[in-house]
């Protein structure tokens, strides 16, 4: 079978700024966010997982977030509003001129997803919500601070440790330390309520050894039309297997 082509494209966001989005495959559309630290390419198209959805008939769409991979990274604080990285997505959806799709994300992915479904922006046919727990929806501040102190002390990290292991992989990246942080300001804390609202079918898909943002399978009871499905790893490490990347297009398929 001969690979899907890649192909880059940019749009504007509401605010002017420019951000990258990466496609592959044709067919239904299939709009997937990545996580913190990282990008499109790391999450989706390195390991295979947007090869495999295009092979099974999607249209893969994959943004970089602002402050990640080819979009830009602004330094002034007004850049990053409260949920700014939801209101982008939509951004891009409304671009793209998309009523009819599906919906995933991997960890800050994740939890954008649910916020763009709480909010009544988006209405995708189903969702996905990968390496992400209920923790890391009701407290963004827990994780927010510990990504915070990561960033503004580059360098210090004991070796080994959970910090060092998260500048490392930033490192990797070649990510904007001062960008990040102020991404890191726009989170916003979900509330019961509002997940027990969400009318969509959403897999919440993580890692058996995930515990990065609380309990996934909490997170998936709470849901109206959850689905828990593990997949081995952890929250560093899953995105490498190809099982994720299976895991999606079963339930995409189902």
């Amino acid at each position: 079978m001969v690979a899907a082509p890649l192909t880059t494209h940019f749009f504007t966001a509401e605010d002017g700024a420019r951000l990258a989005w990466h496609e592959m495959g044709v067919g239904r559309p299939l709009v997937l966010i990545h996580g913190l630290f990282s990008s499109a390419h790391i999450n989706w198209i390195k390991y295979g997982h947007a090869r495999v959805l295009a092979e099974a008939g999607f249209r893969v769409i994959m943004p970089d977030l602002r402050a990640h991979g080819e979009s830009a990274a602004p330094h002034d604080p007004a850049a990053y509003p409260l949920d700014v990285l939801a209101d982008d997505a939509v951004a891009l959806i409304r671009h793209l001129g998309l009523t009819d799709y599906d919906l995933g994300g991997y960890s800050l992915g994740g939890r954008t997803v649910l916020r763009m479904m709480i909010r009544g922006t988006v209405s995708p046919r189903r969702a996905m919500v990968l390496g992400m727990g209920l923790a890391g929806m009701l407290d963004t501040g827990h994780r927010a601070a510990f990504f915070r102190e990561v960033l503004s002390h580059l360098g210090t990290h004991p070796q080994g440790s959970e910090a060092w292991r998260a500048e490392a992989f930033f490192k990797t990246t070649g990510g904007d330390a001062t960008a990040l942080i102020g991404l890191l300001g726009s989170f916003v804390d979900s509330h019961e309520a509002e997940l027990k609202a969400i009318p969509y079918p959403t897999a919440v898909i993580c890692g058996t050894e995930d515990q990065d943002n609380g309990s996934a399978e909490a997170l998936a009871r709470l849901l109206p039309q959850g689905r828990y499905m593990s997949m081995p790893g952890n929250h560093m490490n899953a995105v490498a297997k190809p099982e994720m990347g299976r895991a999606m297009r079963d339930f995409l398929l189902a």
